[in-house]
């Protein structure tokens, strides 16, 4: 079965979701639209549509005009495996001393790096995005700055990547958890492929809610890459689980979400150590303050 894209930029979240609800409304229908920001810093959205039949092209190019977009790029595409292909084409991400690379780039790594193996999968966070990408530079910038720490939770760790990375640099309980069981699944699967099992504990769990990672708290470190709903009301919880002194890692948080989300942690208890930005995606590092 032929299988059809129409590719298309334009600058700014709002409208590019509005293109792209837009599109699902389209004859013949798209199987599946995406709207993705381009990780540059440029401000640009990209929108696609696959389609099973050829797409109405005048139609794309009303689309491409009302919603002021660089006009539709539509192609063909070949019988593939798109999975072995995803594979082949996810570069290496390099995030200070941390190389996260795919097995087909085993023989591109670098000396002095600590290497992270993960590969395209269901579960969020191959460090590609600009979050993961955040967090993983976070946890190089509190190495340089001396911090260890040896109790760490990654709560809502997809890959589990953020927890590898913790167990490459620091012995300890490192507590790795998700609300999806695939991804607590995906987690193991990383570890055993980087020779870590056992290193990192991996469950399923809501926030804090499992016995494992009520045992070792309070943490060193939590890293928390979710979103700013979910970050807003774990705020009580991670701050009763981490020691005075100690740092918190948030990200999955939209640039303009960044100045809610501070403040509600500085109601509970945090200061603010650094705060970057990749793309449209800000990294938050945290640190909880002692009773005044």
């Amino acid at each position: 079965m032929p299988t059809f894209t129409a590719l298309t930029t334009l600058t700014g979240r709002v409208a590019a979701e509005g293109l792209g609800e837009a599109m699902e409304r389209l004859n013949p229908e798209p199987t599946g639209v995406g709207v993705f920001e381009v990780e540059d810093g440029s401000g640009l959205w990209e929108i696609g549509g696959y389609f099973t039949e050829a797409p109405d092209e005048t139609a794309l190019a009303v689309l491409a005009a009302a919603f002021e977009a660089k006009p539709f790029v539509v192609s063909e595409l070949p019988e593939t495996d798109w999975v072995a292909h995803v594979r082949r084409e996810l570069a290496p991400v390099e995030a200070g001393r941390f190389f996260v690379y795919g097995s087909h780039d085993a023989d591109k790594l670098p000396d002095g790096r600590i290497p992270l193996l993960i590969e395209a999968a269901m579960a969020f966070g191959t460090g590609h995005h600009g979050t993961t990408l955040g967090c993983l530079k976070a946890l190089d910038f509190l190495l340089d700055e001396g911090f260890a720490a040896t109790k760490v939770a990654d709560i809502g760790c997809g890959t589990a990547v953020l927890a590898m990375a913790a167990a490459r640099v620091w012995d300890g309980d490192i507590i790795a958890s998700d609300i999806d069981e695939v991804a607590v699944d995906v987690a193991e699967a990383n570890l055993r492929a980087n020779g870590m099992a056992g290193a990192v504990k991996c469950v399923e769990a809501a926030g804090f809610d499992h016995p494992d990672l009520n045992e070792h708290a309070p943490y060193d470190l939590i890293f928390a890459n979710i979103l700013k709903g979910p970050l807003v009301a774990l705020s009580p919880e991670i701050s009763a689980n981490l020691r005075v002194g100690g740092h918190a890692i948030l990200s999955g948080i939209l640039n303009e979400q960044a100045d809610d989300v501070l403040t509600v942690y500085i109601q509970n208890g945090f200061n603010q150590v650094r705060r970057s930005e990749i793309g449209e995606w800000t990294t938050l590092i945290l640190s909880k303050r002692g009773e005044s």
